[in-house]
């Protein structure tokens, strides 16, 4: 087993010889950091201002008594250096006046505080400039991971099941014959640049009355439904609501055919029974001993491959072991493509139990299920939980995963703080995030 890792959120201690510098000042000289693609434009604009500069003093020189003002102001009783510094130093300086006006009268409209314009746009291209990731899963789970990896790169692909066959999803499912937009529905938000008023709009659940209609259905579920309607394909409408909400990154569907999810259960004194359905799979009596998609042939979405082979990390998880991850890697061209990938392939195990799917389960349980359905190796790295301070907060019938594993399992566990203080049974996203990049950072040396 690998040594624990904590996360440290305390920053380094200042240098003794830390300089001063005004607030105004060091946001203004953050437009020279590498990586903004800003220095090259400003040497571009100087060059031409010097040419506008030469041919202008070239026309005046020519003609008289024009030919009197550039030698009034060439400074001839300054000797050559100190005339280039001084007009180097005055136009330079005018040119910096005029740009950050310009920009200050451009941008006034659109922001509040200009300060912080530098720092958004570096932090767009630094993340821009990031590991490819591949998230697989569905619910909850995969969202709350989305909303930290965000933070660290734009280039996310979220491949999301499409088996869900409860709450709103599944009626609109049913009544509509589209493909459930729930989870990804949850997705888009987890990755909207700005998680404010739209993307809470679309989150928004119109309250149940016991009426039909809209009692119950998501807003966001009803857009996307719209939205396949209006532009003719699933895949379409998920492009579309994306770019209302700004995502950074993307939300594709393990798969454009419409699948079920069979699991079988072993309850006592009857044995095993077949029960169809996401939703009925963990309200059904019994231990889940496999699930099952039907179609079993389903092909995956050529997107999600494609993805999936160029990624540099591939994240299984968290969530619903049988009921989220597992419906994505049961398309076998999604297993296929992921053991076939260079890129780092992690399995994140959740912190709590679920009832009625992982009861009683450690972490080597969850890994062992994964294994008995899509074979072993697939992620020969485990990542799990070992901060349990918070195990007396957790609901009743859930339980902490712990990090127990055979000794002589094929994968090697890391283990870190990942747990939401606040929501003992969740991940943190932030937590999350930053050792999953450790990770890939340690993994490529």
């Amino acid at each position: 087993m690998a040594p624990a890792w904590a996360v440290d959120g305390r920053p380094p201690a200042p240098g003794v010889f830390s300089m001063r510098i005004p607030v105004r000042l060091r946001s203004s000289l953050k437009w020279l950091l590498p990586g903004l693609g800003v220095k090259r434009w400003l040497l571009v604009m100087a060059v031409g201002v010097a040419l506008v500069g030469l041919g202008v003093g070239t026309l005046l020189w020519q003609v008289w008594p024009l030919s009197l003002i550039p030698r009034a102001l060439s400074l001839g009783f300054l000797p050559a250096w100190a005339r280039a510094l001084v007009f180097g130093l005055a136009g330079g300086g005018l040119v910096i006046l005029g740009l950050g006006r310009i920009n200050r009268t451009l941008l006034a409209p659109f922001t509040q505080d200009r300060g912080q314009v530098v720092e958004a746009l570096y932090r767009y291209r630094q993340r821009g400039r990031g590991p490819k990731v591949v998230t697989i899963g569905g619910g909850h789970g995969l969202a709350t991971l989305l909303r930290g990896l965000k933070l660290h790169t734009t280039n996310i692909t979220a491949i999301v099941t499409v088996a869900d066959d409860g709450g709103s999803s599944g009626r609109l499912r049913r009544a509509l014959g589209v493909l459930p937009p729930g989870d990804i529905r949850n997705c888009i938000a987890a990755l909207a640049d700005n998680e404010a008023l739209t993307t809470q709009l679309f989150q928004y659940r119109f309250p149940t009355t016991g009426e039909a209609g809209l009692d119950g259905h998501s807003l966001g579920n009803l857009f996307i439904t719209a939205m396949a309607e209006v532009t003719g394909s699933f895949e379409r409408a998920i492009l579309e609501s994306s770019r209302v909400l700004a995502v950074q990154g993307r939300v594709i569907p393990s798969t454009l055919q419409s699948v079920t999810l069979l699991g079988d259960l072993r309850a006592e004194p009857n044995g095993i029974s077949r029960v169809a359905g996401e939703s009925r799979i963990t309200e059904a009596p019994g231990t889940i001993e496999r699930v099952y998609l039907e179609p079993d042939d389903a092909p995956a979405y050529p997107e999600a491959v494609r993805a999936i082979l160029e990624a540099d990390l591939i994240v299984a998880g968290p969530g619903s072991l049988y009921t989220s991850i597992l419906p994505n890697l049961l398309v076998r061209d999604i297993a296929q493509a992921v053991a076939s990938s260079r890129g780092l392939r992690v399995y994140v195990c959740n912190v709590a139990t679920q009832q009625g799917e992982t009861d009683g389960y450690s972490v080597g349980d969850h890994v062992a299920a994964l294994e008995r359905h899509v074979g072993p190796g697939l992620f020969p790295i485990v990542l799990a939980n070992d901060n349990f301070d918070h195990a007396g907060s957790l609901p009743e019938g859930v339980d902490p995963v712990r990090p127990d594993i055979p000794p002589d399992a094929p994968y090697t566990l890391y283990t870190a703080d990942l747990v939401d203080p606040t929501h003992p049974w969740r991940h943190d996203s932030e937590k999350l995030a930053k050792v999953l990049v450790w990770l890939l950072e340690r993994e490529r040396g």
